[in-house]
Order: C-alpha cells, then structure tokens, then sequence
C-alpha cells in the first residue's frame, strides 16, 4: 500500500529524514499518500504504527508533525453492533435449583431463590430471584402496580443465608436452622416484574456456641442496591 511504502521510507532513509527531528524535503511531497499534506503547524494521523516528530530546519520551510496509529482505517460502526441478546451473557449456574431444594426445606410458593451464581460454603453467597408477573404475590401487592414486597426480598436473602449456613463448616442444620432477626434494613428501590434481583449474603460473625449467626446481605437490580441490611440466624438444637 502507499502509505506502507511511505513508512518504510520514513524509516530506512537516513538520508532526508531521521527521528524525532529530521527534514522532509519539499521535493518529497510527491511521495505522500493523497490525504497527506506538508503544512506548517499540523498534525496529521497517518495509517501505520509509528510516531514521528519531523520539524523544518533553516533552508526549508515545510514541516510535519506526525501522529500514527496501527489502525489503517476507522471500522465501520455497524459491523461493530453487537445484537442487544449478546451483550448480556446468562449468569454463570454454581448451583441449579434442584440443588437448592436439596438444601433449603422450602417448596412452593415460598421458595424465593431460582439460581446460585457464587458459593463459598460457611462464607458467602450470590444467588438470583427472577421476578414474574406469575408470582403469586403480585395480584394483590398491588393489583395496578405490581411491587414485590419487601418483606419478601428480606425472606429471600434470608433463604441464599440459609444456603451459607447449612453447611457442615458452620454448624447448620436444616431441620434447626432459623431466621431470628433483621437490623439496619433499608429499602432503596422497588423490584417489580421483569426484574433479577441479586442477592448477597456475606457471613461476618458467628457464635457456635450459642447457635448465632450475624450476616450481611444486599440486594440489587441492575447493578443498583435495591435493599439491605442485617441478619440473625439461629442453629443448632431445639
């Protein structure tokens, strides 16, 4: 390509042009590609990957200051379009719901955790809830404005709690597991239907012997906190 063999010549002749500060000749425009022009004062982007400095000295008056760029020419934005159904890949499934019921003791209509997509047993959990206009709730909560209830988004982070500590590293046990209490809790959002509603839920203390466990949890929507807030759980032996 031209452009490539006036590179080239940049760079071999030793002649006319050096780097950094050098001279191109006047003579020498006839070797620019058409888009290249010898001015004063200019910079120009020229197609390959190499950046030169090139001033005038006392006995010629042209200069060119030059920026390149290893793109050859800008793509066309079109064929750069992602399709809409690409750019948001599915979560990644640590643990189905199958799996889940093998460890939570709720069933239907109150088993609020669809999917697990990061679990670290006795630590910490992220699972989602997808949000239907099928959810038994939404008819009455409220019958123009379907909003999941808030107490239904702690009830659900309190169930990815339970998938933490029902763990033989913790102590739990699914016939005496218990959600004891909240603190602190904060609604910042509604969750309506069409919404996946992220939840985490981080151990921060746990007392074995007296069966308590104190967690922190947040939920969120698009990547905004839609809820959080400050749990009790109570193991062990009734």
């Amino acid at each position: 390509m031209a452009t490539s063999a006036f590179a080239n010549s940049l760079l071999s002749s030793s002649s006319s042009t050096s780097f950094s500060y050098g001279v191109i000749p006047s003579s020498n425009n006839a070797l620019l590609p058409s888009r290249i022009s010898v001015s004063d004062s200019r910079s120009h982007i020229l197609p390959f990957s190499t950046h030169l400095k090139l001033k005038k000295n006392k006995t010629n008056s042209s200069s060119l200051t030059t920026f390149c760029s290893l793109d050859a020419a800008a793509k066309d934005p079109e064929e750069e379009q992602t399709p809409i159904e690409l750019k948001y890949p599915a979560y990644p499934t640590v643990m189905d719901i199958n799996q889940i019921r093998e460890i939570l003791p709720h069933r239907f209509p109150f088993l609020l955790v669809d999917r697990v997509i990061e679990y670290n047993p006795g630590v910490s959990a992220v699972a989602i809830k997808n949000v239907t206009i099928n959810d038994n709730f939404f008819p009455g909560h409220f019958p123009e404005r379907p909003i999941m209830p808030g107490v239904l988004m702690v009830e659900a982070m309190a169930q990815v709690g339970g998938l933490v500590m029902l763990q033989p590293e913790v102590g739990g046990s699914r016939e005496n597991f218990f959600f004891a209490g909240i603190d602190k809790v904060r609604f910042r959002k509604p969750v309506i239907a069409g919404d996946t509603l992220v939840m985490r839920m981080t151990l921060i203390k746990l007392q074995k012997r007296f069966g308590i466990a104190k967690m922190e949890g947040k939920a969120y929507v698009g990547g905004e906190v839609v809820c959080e807030g400050e749990f009790l759980m109570a193991t062990g032996s009734e």
